[in-house]
């Protein structure tokens, strides 16, 4: 390990390889739930693609294992290194190369973080609008992920908003996919292949990105219904009316609660209304046009009536904005409430209304507390599972994911596998699809080395 430590330092310098007492414990971790943090051997931060391929060649030669670490906010745990591995810390990799305004592209290191890509596409009337929750996570891990958001309704998730990569192989090999144009049919479409591979195929260093025009007028709708079934049967109406929501997001009381209390916002409602509602639907509108907007404002509210809704509210640009942000922030309300697990499970979105009261059945036969929130405009469920024992909370989400599947669903709509799903992966997903994947993988990384163990293990067990 002397050798290792002798040629990194040697690539990238030696104030920028960590070893031992000098790596900080906020290397070790991601914000996954009951996924063991654990150190590297090495921690590098170097500032290129030349010298990243130079880390994995040097990895390569020892054998030694390689993970990615942008802002660290991920909730699978896909960038917890390995036990005597190297850690490659984007932390200096946080250029905003450039933003082209006539082509509608931005082009990125993978430490830019979303905030400050959305501040500078901000002044030249663009966005990049995938915002799946947390603003200080950095680009690259978004690309790993393919992370969504309450957005992806309107615009789409990650892989819809990448045109192009930089990245390097697990043999030290560069390649460049895509480019700033919008359509392609020569070959393989590579971009899209690493896209949420979680650091598994290559390690991304820079992408270039779709943007869209910032429209500058929004509303926030807030409708409460008696029950969940109503509001699952109303958001394929809502999605299907013609405004195009922005936003369609579903929280159940307890969530809605939980939410509120955390973020000390006080939404105004009627004490009737809180004590009657048992799910909210929130639902956000834009426009290039303050009239247009207000006609659609109106037209959406008289159909959340139609369809049920106690009362339909439309909040005060700040407040509604705070709700958003609130709702954002339901991992860290749900943190702090003691949730075992958090889970993101997607199914088609007509199945909801099918899908949940199996889940509160599961939730029931286990006697666990699951609460929810999710986007349910695109079927992206987000629940919270309270059960502190670890072999009921198995059978609980495995349950769960077995429901979801059943229905057409997917194990994870946004926050990836990592180590924090894959053995559900593994059991419930189809062993050709897994081997195949294991192919690619052996493919793009001959000799394993790039985040060994995330999504599945290197053979079937």
């Amino acid at each position: 390990m002397a050798d290792v430590g002798a040629a990194l330092v040697d690539l990238v310098g030696a104030q920028h390889v960590l070893s031992g007492r000098a790596i900080g414990d906020d290397y070790s971790h991601d914000e996954a739930l009951g996924v063991a943090p654990q150190l590297p051997a090495f921690v590098v931060r170097p500032t290129s693609t030349d010298e990243i391929a130079g880390v994995v060649r040097i990895a390569a030669e020892h054998r030694l294992a390689v993970t990615a670490r942008g802002s660290g906010t991920g909730l699978s745990g896909a960038c917890i290194p390995a036990e005597g591995g190297i850690l490659v810390s984007f932390e200096r990799m946080n250029r905003i190369i450039e933003i082209d305004t006539e082509n509608h592209v931005a082009v990125v290191e993978p430490g830019v973080t979303l905030d400050e890509l959305d501040k500078a596409t901000a002044q030249r009337g663009l966005v990049y609008p995938v915002f799946p929750g947390e603003n200080s996570a950095s680009l690259g891990g978004n690309v790993a992920t393919n992370a969504g958001g309450m957005r992806a309704v309107k615009y789409g998730v990650t892989r819809h908003h990448v045109l192009g990569l930089t990245a390097v192989l697990g043999t030290g090999e560069v390649i460049t996919t895509g480019g700033k144009l919008t359509k392609s049919s020569t070959g393989y479409d590579l971009t899209q292949l690493i896209i949420g591979s979680e650091g598994t195929l290559a390690i991304v260093t820079q992408a270039t990105l779709k943007l869209q025009p910032r429209l500058p007028h929004a509303a926030t709708l807030l409708a409460p219904f008696t029950t969940l079934d109503e509001v699952s049967h109303a958001v394929p109406k809502v999605v299907g009316s013609g405004v195009g929501p922005m936003i369609v997001e579903y929280i159940d009381m307890i969530a809605m609660g939980a939410i509120v209390d955390n973020a000390g916002l006080e939404l105004g409602l009627p004490d009737d209304v809180r004590g009657t509602a048992r799910a909210y639907l929130v639902v956000v509108l834009e426009s290039r046009i303050s009239d247009r907007l207000d006609e659609d404002t109106q037209e959406l509210a008289t159909m959340l009536a139609e369809l049920g809704a106690i009362d339909v509210y439309v909040l005060p640009p700040r407040t509604g904005s705070q709700l958003v942000e609130a709702r954002e922030k339901a991992f860290w309300a749900a943190k702090a409430l003691g949730a075992n697990d958090i889970i993101d499970m997607v199914v088609p979105r007509a199945a909801i209304p099918e899908y949940m009261p199996r889940v509160a059945e599961l939730a029931g036969e286990t006697g666990s507390l699951v609460a929810g929130c999710g986007h349910a405009g695109d079927g992206n469920v987000h629940l919270s599972v309270f059960q502190s024992d670890p072999e009921v909370r198995y059978r609980l989400i495995k349950g769960i994911f077995s429901a979801g599947v059943a229905l057409g669903g997917a194990i994870s709509g946004e926050h990836g596998v990592g180590t924090a799903k894959k053995r559900y992966l593994a059991e419930l997903e189809d062993p050709a699809k897994l081997s195949l994947m294991r192919r690619i993988k052996a493919a793009f990384d001959p000799s394993g080395i790039l985040n060994p163990g995330i999504i599945f293990d290197s053979e079937a067990s």
